[in-house]
């Protein structure tokens, strides 16, 4: 998944979509490595995740707007054989779905920014909680959604 270059707010929120469907999709590979709270917390990324791309289609296509259809699969960034790596994994995917959602903020107005605002806002600390979780240092970033 690649940083958007969205055109419009129907652009930037369909590519958020996009982010979102590749979100729900990794969070399976991860939940199967962990265990305990670690798992429940995967759950609950991929419920909120589903949640905001169900919200996203339901939007994009009663306003007329093109719903970019979701992929059978996607290319992890790497492998995720336990739970370091798994954890790794889920500190990524919260950093690139708010990379999105961070390029959806100026792209839009009203309510809209509000909800792609709160998006980037939930995933910048969910990528936190789980750096927490995965013992990674620095714990926050200066600038979530922004490469570093």
């Amino acid at each position: 998944m690649t940083t958007p270059t969205p055109t419009g707010p129907a652009g930037a929120l369909a590519a958020a979509l996009t982010a979102e469907y590749a979100a729900i999709w990794a969070y399976g590979p991860i939940g199967v490595r962990l265990t305990g709270a670690a798992r429940t917390a995967a759950r609950e990324a991929e419920a909120a995740h589903r949640r905001r791309r169900d919200e996203l289609i339901v939007q994009l296509s009663t306003g007329g707007a093109s719903v970019p259809a979701d992929r059978a699969g996607y290319t992890l960034p790497f492998p995720v054989t336990d739970r370091a790596s798994a954890l790794r994994l889920a500190v990524e995917v919260e950093e690139r779905t708010a990379a999105f959602w961070r390029a959806a903020v100026p792209a839009t107005i009203g309510a809209d920014r509000d909800r792609a605002l709160a998006a980037l806002v939930e995933y910048a600390l969910r990528a936190t909680r789980w750096r927490r979780m995965a013992g990674i240092t620095p714990l926050t970033v200066p600038f979530p959604g922004r490469p570093a």
